[in-house]
């Protein structure tokens, strides 16, 4: 499954979080099916974002259009710089029983 991974600094995650909540890219239109938010556990302005796709051509699409919403400044005032960007593709993933 590939997976859209999105890294970049916040000056504010509550004001961040609330302009990712507005979804301005249209993820589950984009074929978005699952995604993770992660902050470092010593960075909170800091965030890391999974987005899943059930296609490498979705994932790109999408990336396509955050650029075009990033370039524009509709990012807001909590996005903190160039994000760093990567297309991966899921080459397993295990469960561990306890």
């Amino acid at each position: 499954m590939p997976i859209l991974r999105i890294e970049h600094r916040t000056h504010d995650f509550a004001t961040w979080k609330a302009a990712f909540d507005r979804d301005p890219a249209g993820r589950g239109k984009a074929g978005v099916q699952r995604y993770s938010i992660y902050q470092p556990v010593d960075n909170p302005r800091y965030v890391l974002i999974d987005l899943e796709f059930p296609t490498v051509s979705q994932a790109e699409r999408l990336l396509a259009s955050m650029r075009q919403i990033w370039s524009s400044g509709a990012a807001g005032p909590a996005f903190g710089g160039e994000p760093r960007t990567q297309i991966l593709d899921t080459k397993e993933v295990v469960q561990l029983e306890a």
